[in-house]
């Protein structure tokens, strides 16, 4: 990545941008809302976006392994969890497009098993790892593999990695990864079941048949929630 000079790293200066528009009455809030261990700043999703708007519009990568090194420092080096959001951010760069191959899945995989919680993995599941499904085929066996996965974030990423998919959905894909969860380990895991109603429900607006379809024929293995949330715009 271009720098210049002695410049501050990307996350002292993300980290600085933080502090100036910190709430400390809003930090301790949001922090008990997501029951998060790493603290917030309080700063909201729309400034926090626009601060890295800012910081990172600027930047250039050298290569893959120059954005891979960044993203990671921010991730690994995050104190407060908007930092981890920026670090998301950080993959999302125009500037970053062309690094969005197979190559980035283990940054993605490290992200989403280490954050572990719906607000870090359902962003990365439904706009990187669910773009890396519809551009590259080869990921469709991978997302398979992790639907078997004792990792249940890796399970709930390949459920719902099609969510914004629509009509590009593959169905195929979307039921083998649905079927691994449909299993006493679902009936325990609220996030297993709640990703089966929705990644339905999104199906659902291209193709409202075929889910109602699919719900009774499985009515006695997806649990209560699962139907109502595959069900409520139906």
């Amino acid at each position: 990545m271009k720098r210049e000079g002695s410049r501050a790293s990307l996350l002292a200066q993300v980290r600085a941008a933080m502090i100036a528009q910190a709430d400390e009455k809003r930090a301790p809030q949001m922090q008990a809302y997501m029951k998060s261990a790493m603290p917030y700043h309080g700063v909201p999703a729309v400034p926090m976006r626009a601060i890295c708007k800012r910081l990172f519009s600027p930047l250039v990568f050298a290569g893959f392994r120059d954005w891979e090194r960044e993203v990671r420092a921010m991730w690994d080096g995050a104190k407060f969890r908007e930092e981890r959001y920026a670090a998301i951010e950080l993959t999302k760069l125009r500037a970053a497009r062309a690094f969005q191959t197979p190559d980035a899945m283990p940054l993605y995989e490290m992200m989403i098993t280490s954050g572990a919680w719906w607000d870090v993995v359902d962003d990365l599941a439904t706009h990187n790892v669910g773009a890396l499904v519809r551009s590259h085929p080869p990921m469709k066996k991978t997302m398979r593999a992790w639907s078997k996965s004792p990792d249940m974030w890796k399970a709930r990423t390949s459920i719902i990695c099609q969510v914004l998919a629509k009509k590009d959905t593959d169905l195929d894909l979307l039921y083998a990864c649905i079927e691994p969860s449909l299993s006493s380990r679902a009936s325990n895991e609220f996030f297993l079941r709640k990703a089966i109603g929705w990644a339905l429900r999104a199906y659902a607006w291209v193709d409202p048949r075929e889910v109602k379809r699919y719900v009774k024929e499985n009515e006695s293995r997806l649990s209560g929630l699962s139907k109502r949330e595959a069900l409520k715009n139906v």
